[in-house]
């Protein structure tokens, strides 16, 4: 059975991102497009404007030319979307790359997109130079100045005009994020220019975002949640961001007072802080209206309590690097909001549920693999023909990889990553439920769950703990126990600091799991 969205279609121009994206710069004129939340500089949208135009054709000057790729390695800046845009506008593809990357990992990605050129920050140049052997690089800019790279101001003195380069918006890459590359290495995700336009369109369609809103760059603009949802959607609705470089608690909570932020695009870790952190009452969080949630499930319970605490809606949504990324999202009318929901499918988009084994299509309430069909689903996988046949079949759906049911409602709800489902005596658990529940517990600070090898079951359900008061390992397995079938019952628990994460806040189970097999060897 084939769901589709409830807010009906909406048509999707065929033009290129950065000429969508800033439409309304010269409307807007002075009004700030991004303001750095730590030293209060401002870029306005007539400035953003003029500047992506000017590193264009300092590009061009410089010999970029059309499908070109260059890359961004920097946190969050307001300097980020001139540049973003400022390659596009020549021509080229962009490359965001995570800036917790070594030079390791920057080398893989610089070698397997291609990249002519790196944007990036004083702090990190040289990382970038040890990074460069083997690859294609030709010349770094830097956003302020470092010996050894070429500053961005010097590019944007240049009186050279702006190429004018023809783009064929369905078939043209715009960006190339890379997956976080949970199996095997990250690989190149192709998204054309008509993808990003597309998801933005589709998103307007549920997000009533205005020029009134202020919204916080808080998560990381190189992965395509901050990439799409908060800067180039933000940006095309001529609202203002208030961007922070990485995240400090009480930093985003001051800005949030001080630039009277409406609107945050956030993932569960920062929710959860917002639930449960004694700092947040000493803030004026009034200005909330809306949070959405994403990236990785959020429990019920968290949102609920995020909700009441700083009195706005709280709301989960769903997507992948692969689609650009929204698929799936809730209203923003409060009564038909669904917490333990992504909500039903965006404009545009159709879904399916298949079972695991057969791919046969299930009906609501059955447990099976999302499935995604649309405008912003993306061209396939870089250099990558044999990933690419796994994920998209022939009529243009993809394997999302996730876990999940829809109700009778038509709303959609994910519950684990198939890879990460825990085996207990061939029963399926999903780790990111029993983490809800835990969560719920008042001396739970934060829990992840994974599989602990066991001789009888297989595999159990292990939960690693930061507790914020006093509780046993016994009453955390009762609590749970109380709230689950018996198969689903944690078997184990271990107290720690601090759970990895990602920066877009995905539990990095896979380093729990190294660390078990380890004290599993040696035991």
């Amino acid at each position: 059975m084939i769901y589709r969205s409830p807010y009906g279609e909406v048509t999707i121009p065929e033009v290129p991102l950065h000429s969508f994206v800033l439409q309304r710069a010269q409307e807007m004129g002075d009004k700030p497009a991004l303001i750095d939340g730590p030293s209060g500089r401002t870029l306005t949208y007539l400035q953003l404007a003029g500047g992506v135009q000017r590193l264009a054709a300092a590009l061009a000057e410089r010999g970029l030319k059309k499908g070109e790729v260059v890359a961004i390695f920097s946190p969050n800046l307001p300097e980020y979307a001139l540049v973003f845009h400022g390659i596009l506008a020549a021509g080229g593809t962009v490359t965001t790359i995570n800036p917790l990357y070594t030079p390791r990992e920057l080398n893989y990605q610089l070698k397997d997109a291609r990249a002519r050129f790196i944007f990036t920050i004083p702090p990190f140049v040289e990382r970038v130079k040890e990074a460069l052997e083997g690859t294609q690089v030709e010349e770094i800019f830097v956003i302020g100045e470092a010996e050894g790279a070429t500053p961005l101001m010097s590019l944007l003195q240049t009186q050279a005009p702006a190429p004018q380069v023809t783009i064929n918006p369905k078939e043209d890459l715009a960006a190339l994020p890379y997956s976080s590359g949970t199996t095997g290495l990250p690989k190149g995700v192709m998204l054309t220019h008509y993808n990003l336009v597309a998801n933005i369109v589709q998103s307007a369609g549920v997000e009533p975002v205005t020029e009134k809103d202020v919204l916080i760059g808080v998560l990381p603009f190189y992965h395509i949640y901050g990439m799409t949802v908060i800067l180039n959607f933000a940006l095309y609705k001529g609202a203002t961001i208030v961007t922070i470089p990485r995240f400090d608690l009480e930093l985003f909570l001051g800005l949030i007072e001080k630039h009277r932020i409406t609107r945050m695009h956030l993932v569960p870790p920062i929710i959860l802080a917002l639930a449960k952190h004694p700092i947040v009452d000493k803030y004026d969080l009034s200005s909330l209206k809306v949070i959405v949630s994403g990236a990785a499930p959020l429990g019920e319970e968290v949102a609920r309590a995020a909700s009441q605490r700083v009195g706005a809606l709280v709301k989960q949504g769903y997507g992948l690097t692969e689609t650009s990324p929204v698929t799936h999202l809730n209203p923003d009318d409060p009564a038909k909001v669904k917490l333990a929901s992504v909500g039903p499918p965006i404009p545009n988009t159709e879904c399916r549920v298949v079972d695991l084994q057969t791919g046969e299509d299930l009906g609501p309430g059955q447990l099976g693999e999302i499935l995604i069909r649309g405008p912003q689903v993306m061209k396939g996988y870089l250099n990558n023909p044999e990933a690419t046949a796994a994920a998209l079949d022939s009529e243009g759906w993809l394997r999302t990889g996730d876990v999940g049911y829809v109700d009778e409602d038509g709303y959609f709800y994910i519950v684990d990553r198939i890879k990460e489902m825990i085996k207990y005596k061939g029963w399926q658990v999903a780790p990111a439920e029993l983490e809800a529940i835990l969560l719920s517990h008042p001396a739970v600070a934060d829990a992840a769950v994974i599989p602990s090898p066991d001789p009888e079951a297989g595999e159990v359900p292990k939960a690693f703990v930061v507790k914020k008061a006093e509780v046993t390992e016994e009453e955390l397995m009762a609590f749970v126990a109380e709230r689950v079938a018996a198969y689903k019952k944690i078997r184990k628990v271990e107290f720690v600091e601090q759970i990895p994460k990602t920066l877009s806040g995905k539990i990095l189970r896979r380093v729990l799991i190294e660390q078990e097999r380890k004290k599993a060897s040696q035991g």
